[in-house]
């Protein structure tokens, strides 16, 4: 089971930057991708952006050009880089693993999330 501890959330004015973290960790055979979700209130949790382990990426057309992803393979650990921010990102960010464990048995595992407020 993969446990995702997330950091990096906060309060920034638009036009600022952002880092989140992601860092997988427990007993898993290995991570297929892993990707940042975001959910505002009243919305639905929708994907922004994905890497895999080989490192392809892929984003929503909304983050496009504005945000990357990135991961540390021996840190088990995914990266969200924000910039231009603006206030519509406003949400929680939310990450989610996709892995093999031993039994080559592919499981989903999600972060507690952490808030991104973007001010005006």
């Amino acid at each position: 089971q993969v446990q995702l501890v997330e950091s990096g959330g906060g309060l920034v004015q638009a036009g600022g930057s952002l880092r989140l973290s992601c860092a997988a960790s427990g007993n898993f055979f290995s991570i297929d991708h892993m990707g940042w979700f975001r959910q505002a209130p009243g919305n639905q949790r929708t994907l922004i952006a994905f890497i895999t382990s080989g490192g392809s990426t892929n984003y929503a057309d909304s983050v496009k050009g504005r945000f990357t992803i990135s991961m540390d393979n021996a840190k088990n650990t995914v990266y969200l880089h924000m910039n231009s921010l603006r206030p519509e990102d406003t949400a929680v960010y939310y990450c989610n693993a996709n892995y093999l464990d031993f039994r080559r048995s592919r499981f989903d595992s999600w972060g507690q999330g952490t808030q991104v407020t973007v001010s005006s």
